[in-house]
């Protein structure tokens, strides 16, 4: 072969590496908040997702996308989703580290901590699987609404094997739940669903509707809301009923979606299809909010996790990437670049910790302002993130081979699930208004770091002068909810990261004039600290 085809200069794969324990502020996250216990196990599941076998799971899943399947070869209605084995690897290892229940089946110190790092490290293979994990850890609080509901479905859920397919959920060694709450006339809008729900006569529901994203299909059972004669209700709907027999969940299609493809999220329809009542009629918002907290939290994580693997993508092709002479990490606009991009993902990296922590210790307070203001801010900037470590891939960022790609269509789904950005900053707002002790709590954990940094004292100032104008504050909410977001993250930085890194961010977010595209760090930050911080360590 010619010499031309001669490959040089290009980047050895990010690969056989500990995710874990080179996510330097992760670790030390993990330890700060009662999870040290878990360091070792921890590090076991990051060697295993820097391989390059668990890397190729992810891609397998991806480019061999869910298939819908409505009838058997005879002509009987089927409705399931068929799956690459990628998927079923994935899943095999995210339940069986028990990233969907480890919580609820060992509760103690630092077990949502615990948690949230593995599914942050797990979810370095690709954040698709990651759906039905999260939505079985969720559920798993609402079902306390019904003390039989939760008796029969926990050890179902909290069960380490994963066993896919329907079959009896009393004969599986183990189960999966989703929920179905948006319709397509209203969205976030619940209360305008139209799916009703009739009581019969042995104590169940039937339910008649159409619901417009209700992923993983496939899982055993799922929350959903329902019109019942009593108002809006929530309801355990299983795919398979006790006698072994079918309920009626048509799937009508799935979703053609822009990232996420290795999941499955369909429009199921309801037609008298049997429901157990989950909690009183007309409650059904209040029912469900618990699952909805819960999946906050790990859209902040899964964001979290995108910024990461973005810097630590980023990084890697930096320091053995050259040009003009020098390798790009040496370069001094590039290692500004990159010292930013580090910055955004560590101030995430702590926030999503500590609001993990919060759940553990139940700081309701807290953890109710928290999770929405983090839920906003820390998922709006994981695109951003994302679009400029591909940038720093040039040409081979964009290119699919590359796994800059899939982590760019991955990043705006967190900001979506949940609730987007104005129903969160609206809902921030009406925490403030109507949670009695939440701002005082919010407000108390960023005092903490007043002190350390003379700009942190005068965003907190400001942010005070900001809330007490109530005038156009919904105009105003997104800005608001952005500098809670930041007085909280700056906080958080001062007390827990190096002083380079903590310095950078309230010198850029706090006290400069911040808003310009990554790279614009004000002179005199330790660039070259923050970037070997972050730059993932491979043998």
């Amino acid at each position: 072969m010619s010499a031309t085809h001669d490959v040089s200069n290009q980047v050895p794969p990010l690969a056989d590496y500990d995710v874990f324990t080179t996510d330097v502020a992760l670790v030390e996250g993990v330890q700060r908040h009662d999870a040290a216990w878990a360091l070792d196990h921890l590090s076991d599941l990051g060697r295993k997702a820097g391989t390059l076998e668990a890397q190729e799971w992810g891609r397998l899943a991806n480019v061999n996308e869910p298939k819908l399947v409505t009838h058997d070869r005879f002509g009987n209605r089927i409705d399931e989703v068929e799956f690459h084995p990628a998927w079923h690897d994935l899943m095999t290892v995210a339940v069986g580290n028990g990233l969907h229940a480890s919580p609820w089946r060992e509760p103690k110190p630092g077990a949502q901590v615990a948690r949230a790092a593995a599914f942050s490290v797990w979810g370095h293979t690709e954040g698709g699987h990651g759906c039905p994990i999260s939505m079985t850890h969720a559920a798993i609080p609402a079902l306390k609404a019904d003390q039989a509901l939760y008796d029969e479905w926990f050890p179902r859920l909290t069960s380490l094997t994963y066993d896919p397919g329907l079959r009896n959920p009393a004969e599986k060694a183990g189960c999966l739940a989703g929920m179905g709450m948006t319709e397509k006339q209203g969205g976030s809008d619940v209360r305008t669903n139209t799916t009703r729900a009739v009581p019969a006569a042995d104590g169940t529901y039937r339910l008649t509707g159409h619901k417009w994203f209700t992923s993983a299909p496939m899982c055993d059972m799922f929350l959903v809301l329902a019109q019942a004669p009593g108002g809006l209700t929530c309801f355990v709907v299983p795919r398979i009923l006790p006698d072994g027999s079918r309920n009626t969940f048509r799937i009508q299609r799935l979703k053609d979606k822009l990232g996420n493809r290795s999941n499955a999220s369909s429009e199921p329809e309801f037609d008298d299809t049997v429901g157990w009542r989950l909690g009183d009629e007309g409650r059904g918002v209040p029912t469900i909010i618990e699952m909805v907290a819960m999946t906050r939290l790990d859209c902040v994580m899964g964001s979290s996790t995108v910024m990461r693997a973005s810097v630590a993508n980023a990084t890697h092709h930096a320091r053995h990437r050259q040009a003009f002479g020098r390798y790009l990490i040496d370069q001094p606009l590039m290692e500004a670049v990159l010292a930013d991009l580090a910055v955004e993902s560590e101030a995430a990296t702590t926030l999503m910790v500590r609001l993990a922590a919060a759940v553990d210790n139940q700081e309701s307070g807290f953890k109710r302002l928290g999770l929405a203001v983090g839920k906003y801010w820390v998922c709006k900037r994981g695109p951003s993130v994302a679009v400029e470590a591909l940038e720093c891939l040039g040409g081979n960022g964009y290119v699919e081979d590359f796994p800059m790609a899939r982590v760019y269509r991955e990043a705006p789904l967190n900001s979506i699930w949940e609730g987007s950005g104005n129903v969160n900053a609206l809902d921030v707002l009406r925490a403030l208004g109507r949670e009695a002790g939440a701002w005082e709590a919010f407000r108390d954990e960023v005092q903490l770091g007043v002190g350390a940094d003379p700009r942190l004292d005068a965003a907190l100032a400001e942010l005070d002068r900001e809330l007490s104008d109530t005038s156009d504050i919904e105009v105003r909410a997104r800005r608001l909810v952005e500098r809670m977001a930041l007085v909280l993250q700056g906080s958080l930085l001062v007390r827990y990261a190096p002083a380079y890194v903590a310095d950078a961010f309230c010198a850029s977010r706090l006290g400069g004039d911040w808003g310009h595209a990554f790279g614009t760090l004000p002179p005199g930050v330790d660039a070259k600290a923050i970037v070997k911080r972050a730059t993932p360590k491979v043998a």
